[in-house]
């Protein structure tokens, strides 16, 4: 007999559909073949499958079989096929009738009582699912639960696989999980807070200004005046993400194999902080079915990177594609994807590898073009015996954050019903517009051009900053002091980087 079971295979963090065909009955000796470019994942699925058939009161084929993972050029990895597998053996093996499959989608892995685990990409399953008008989702309960945020799809979480095959044949009701909207997350007793920072007014204005904009920030200074310590602080002075945001942050951390919110469903911003010794593809993505990396992890949220001098130069120039386009393109064996990467990048870094002294060679392993493409330079000095005693307490987290929120939404009015979400992202177009300033502001511009010899990106970067400056202020326009600021925070550009 033959059976047909709909499922899905991931390219990059977009689902494709993939049809599980067995067919039973076959002469020859008792076997299973499984045939359409399956990884190793994939072809252990049999020893899988048949020991959950078995310890599930079901029976394994026992004549020869083949499965077939169609199309056949599509490679398929993981174990998702597990279950699509088990129940189109039911199918053809006459134990489920086949008009109970329906027209579902399905995937998860199976263990060897019959349960059923996590798969990757269910966010990505749900909405091919609700695109190809399918009649709902039967994915493991944690899968599910992912799923569940696409609206307008049903989604079904099953345990077991018997708990799958009675599903399907009618003899248990299994009610869609409800699509509710996940809620912003809560600041925990005891997390981390800009109050806790001592000092250093002139660096927490600067990234209060990053962040309002989504601008790119370089933190410059000695160990121990707080560079590390103000990044972590980052992400709770951010506004809670967009439900469309979360959604394509979601679909990227699930196509990794793990999930941004928890059993409440809160969501925030992510926060990536590889270290130096990471490789090209950990930090750009990649793979034999390419993937996503640390700076598709970061997407909507932060990109960490301390001690930037001593990243390798070839994972720091692969930055500068994705820090322009907001993307980035991986193509291999396999089949080319494009993954979004529009992420806030902050970096750190000391004067020179002793930790205190300038040295512009070592200054010199940041390149120039990747420094073009950060739009504020901050130095942060040593705080002195008298800042580290003292026990006043700056501007909270929340403080600032009402700010920045206040920022994003005069932005978010601008931008309205364009692609553009922030003034870091503006396109030239969008730059004459909301960037435009009179002769007396043309020409303080144009004289720091040529005195910090600045390129034409540093120039709109320039503009971008000042409009941020300007929103955070409540203007309309940009103004000399809005612009004269956005200046001083291009200040390595004075020295010799490149």
């Amino acid at each position: 007999m033959f059976a047909t079971i709909f499922s899905a295979a991931l390219q990059g963090i977009e689902a494709v559909p993939v049809q599980v065909e067995v067919n039973t009955g076959e002469s020859g000796d008792p076997r299973l073949i499984l045939v359409g470019l399956p990884d190793a994942a994939v072809k252990e699925s049999d020893d899988r499958v048949c020991s959950a058939l078995a310890n599930s009161g079901l029976h394994p084929p026992r004549t020869r079989t083949t499965i077939n993972l169609a199309p056949g050029d599509l490679r398929k990895e993981g174990p998702c096929y597990d279950l699509p597998i088990a129940l189109g053996m039911l199918v053809a093996t006459g134990q489920l009738a086949a008009d109970a499959i329906g027209d579902y989608l399905i995937a998860g892995e199976l263990g060897l009582s019959g349960a059923t685990r996590p798969v990757r990409g269910a966010l990505a399953m749900a909405l091919l699912a609700r695109r190809l008008g399918k009649r709902g989702v039967v994915l493991p309960p944690v899968s599910a639960e992912e799923a569940a945020l696409v609206a307008g799809m049903p989604v079904y979480r099953v345990r077991t696989l018997d708990e799958a095959v009675r599903f399907l044949a009618g003899q248990l009701a299994l009610p869609p999980l409800p699509a509710t909207a996940p809620s912003p997350a809560a600041d925990p007793e005891g997390a981390p807070d800009f109050a806790e920072i001592k000092g250093q007014a002139a660096v927490r204005r600067a990234v209060e200004i990053a962040v309002a904009g989504n601008h790119n920030l370089l933190l410059v200074g000695p160990p121990g005046s707080g560079k590390s310590m103000i990044a972590k602080r980052i992400p709770t002075i951010m506004p809670a993400p967009l439900l469309d945001e979360f959604l394509e942050m979601l679909a990227i951390h699930s196509a990794a194999g793990h999930t941004l919110h928890g059993e409440l469903r809160t969501f925030a911003r992510p926060f990536r902080a590889p270290h130096h010794t990471i490789s090209d593809v950990g930090l750009i993505g990649g793979g034999a079915i390419p993937g996503p990396g640390e700076i598709s992890l970061a997407h909507h949220g932060v990109l960490f990177l301390d001690e930037l001098p001593e990243f390798k130069r070839s994972a720091l120039e692969v930055l500068r594609q994705p820090l322009e386009d907001n993307q980035v393109s991986i193509s291999r064996s396999a089949g080319k994807v494009t993954l979004p990467a529009s992420f806030m990048l902050v970096a750190a870094m000391n004067p020179c590898p002793c930790g205190y002294l300038g040295d512009a060679n070592y200054r010199a392993r940041v390149s120039g073009p990747l420094l073009d493409r950060i739009d504020l330079h901050v130095e942060a000095p040593s705080l002195s015996v008298a800042e580290l005693r003292s026990d006043r307490l700056g501007e909270s987290s929340a403080a600032i954050r009402a700010r920045v929120q206040a920022a994003r939404t005069v932005q978010q009015a601008r931008f309205a019903g364009t692609r553009t979400h922030s003034n870091a992202r503006m396109t030239p177009a969008q730059i004459r517009r909301h960037c435009a300033h009179n002769t007396m502001l043309g020409d303080l511009l144009e004289h720091a051009m040529h005195q910090l010899s600045l390129s034409a990106r540093a120039y709109d970067r320039i503009l971008k900053v000042s409009r941020t400056i300007a929103d955070l202020a409540g203007a309309e326009h940009i103004e000399a002091p809005h612009l004269l600021e956005a200046i001083q925070y291009r200040a390595l550009d004075r020295t010799a980087l490149v």
